[in-house]
């Protein structure tokens, strides 16, 4: 790629998505989310609007409080919108369900008794969904997917934390799911280790294209990881804008429309604080 067309490629970063998308996978219209505590009443989410296209890497970006893992958990079914409508495929979102799988923060989530392939079959086997030969095949073409066949009957102490993530792929993606659901998974990690997750994600995506919705609080990482960002208020959640993030890598880091970009998120993510210090 010629370096003008590279620039183009990441000018389009600063613009709403306006390009003839994939068909929508997930119409979020209107939602507005609560949840009580025992003292109070909290509205986690205010009238949020999105929709998530097929193999969109759709990232949810927003300060600690914005509803950002409360709308990951209304995606998946495990709480009911108090107004507005969630459907995915056309079809009301009422509880969970295998169009939407979870994948945990740290990937630990695999149990350290089974092998790979028992971890992968398990969730088949759960929901009754894939039974004997027939999931025994499906888990085997997941595994070959994320390039860890060779790593059926081992363990997952034996694996480094990308391998475990790929498992859990896997094992998510065996049941055939139409939208992976990741929340906040390299939150917790080193800044190493962190981005070898980042690669390792992008990487698989590159191979497979599959539609993910990716919580994150850091910038960086939703520019780095996301193809469209969704940027939160600060509590409670409202709309603030939604980006293209496409063209950007770990290399483009230090390049100045990647600072660019960076910014804008940064002024949409506290506009309220500077307004405050504009007025004083």
């Amino acid at each position: 790629m010629l370096m003008t067309e590279a620039r183009t490629h990441q000018a389009e970063a600063f613009q709403r998505v306006d390009a003839t998308p994939l068909p929508v996978l997930l119409q979020v219209q209107g939602v507005t989310l609560q949840y009580k505590t025992p003292q109070h009443l909290v509205t986690a989410t205010y009238r949020v609007d999105f929709d998530v296209h097929e193999a969109d890497r759709f990232v949810i970006l927003g300060p600690s409080g914005c509803g950002k893992s409360t709308l990951l958990k209304a995606v998946g079914g495990f709480m009911n919108p108090v107004e507005g409508s969630m459907r995915i495929r056309g079809r009301e979102i009422s509880g969970p369900g295998p169009d939407r799988m979870m994948v945990f923060q740290e990937f630990e989530q695999l149990m350290p008794w089974k092998t790979v392939l028992q971890n992968v079959l398990f969730p088949m086997k759960v929901s009754g969904r894939f039974k004997g030969a027939d999931a025994r095949e499906r888990a085997l073409s997941a595994l070959a997917k994320v390039n860890l066949s060779k790593f059926a009957d081992v363990y997952p102490h034996m694996l480094s934390g990308g391998m475990k993530m790929r498992v859990a792929i896997a094992r998510a993606m065996a049941m055939e799911p139409d939208i992976l659901l990741m929340d906040e998974p390299f939150a917790a990690l080193d800044a190493l280790t962190r981005r070898k997750m980042q690669e390792e994600l992008l990487g698989l995506w590159d191979q497979l294209h599959f539609t993910v919705m990716f919580v994150t609080h850091s910038i960086e990482e939703a520019i780095l990881v996301g193809s469209r960002i969704l940027v939160l208020s600060p509590h409670p959640g409202r709309v603030r804008a939604e980006l293209n993030s496409t063209g950007f890598g770990h290399g483009s880091v230090d390049h100045p429309d990647f600072g660019r970009l960076s910014k804008r998120i940064h002024d949409f993510l506290f506009e309220d604080e500077l307004a405050v210090e504009v007025r004083s």
